[in-house]
This record gives structure tokens, C-alpha cells and sequence, in this order.
């Protein structure tokens, strides 16, 4: 693991203090989870196990569905009725 230096103000090294301590975390492992998070939200939802597993599962679900536009079929559907 890697240390580094990072220079911040200090109402805002208070404040994250703060929150580190409300959420029983460490300095270090509060912006660590915090840094994660950030990079994490640039690759998308999809990036979680959980959110590509759901992903999987619609993928699957609509595997057999016809091309098209949907709402058209929808209503050709309906209007069968």
C-alpha cells in the first residue's frame, strides 16, 4: 500500500474527520472508500458484481425478444385483441 500527501483545508479535514468517525472509519479508509466510489461511478452501474449479474439476467430474459420497434409491437399486439 501506498501513502501519500495530500493537502487539504481545514473546515474540510474537520468535517471528513467527522463523518470517518460517524461512519467508524479511518481517515485513510473514509477517502479511500470515497476515492473508490468516484472512479468507480466513471465506468457506470454496470462496473458492480451485483449490477452486472442483474444485467446478465435481463440479457437473457430478452435474448428471444423480436427486433423491432417495441411500442409498435405492442400495439399490433393490442389491436389483435
Amino acid at each position: 500500500m501506498v501513502k501519500v500527501l495530500v493537502s487539504l483545508e481545514d473546515g474540510l479535514l474537520r468535517q471528513i474527520d467527522r463523518r470517518a468517525r460517524r461512519t467508524g472509519l479511518s481517515r485513510s479508509a473514509y477517502l479511500a472508500q470515497l476515492a473508490a466510489r468516484d472512479v468507480a461511478r466513471e465506468k457506470g452501474p454496470g462496473v458492480a458484481p451485483a449490477a452486472r449479474e442483474a444485467l446478465g439476467r435481463l440479457d437473457a430474459l430478452f435474448a428471444g425478444s423480436p427486433e423491432g420497434d417495441s411500442t409498435a409491437a405492442i400495439r399490433e399486439e393490442r389491436n389483435r385483441r
